[in-house]
């Protein structure tokens, strides 16, 4: 019996990594911003889709006070890429923690 050639793959395997999805996005923008800033992160308050990859805001405490409704926070908005890299960082807020959102 003759042997058989092995088939093509129906599938082909790419080589551009998997884009993050929405979660390992605002995940790898905490930890990215955290090892370029001082301040500690709260957690993540949007995250966007961009024809770059994604757009994550940050919310970082600056100021600890007590009470702790007086403490300082800002957000940051996070670029990242396709592949999960931060191409950049910038605080676009600052604000108390009690206080609200002008509406």
């Amino acid at each position: 019996m003759a042997e058989r050639e092995p088939r093509p793959s129906a599938t082909k395997t790419s080589t551009r990594p998997r884009p993050p999805k929405p979660a390992e996005a605002a995940r790898r923008a905490c930890e990215q911003l955290d090892s370029l800033i001082v301040h500690e992160t709260e957690g993540v308050s949007g995250v966007t889709r961009d024809e770059d990859g994604w757009v994550v805001s940050v919310d970082v405490l600056e100021v600890a006070r007590i009470p702790d409704t007086t403490s300082l926070l800002a957000t940051y908005e996070v670029h990242i890429d396709q592949r999960g890299e931060l191409q950049e960082y910038r605080r676009v807020r600052r604000y108390r923690r009690g206080a609200a959102d002008d509406c």
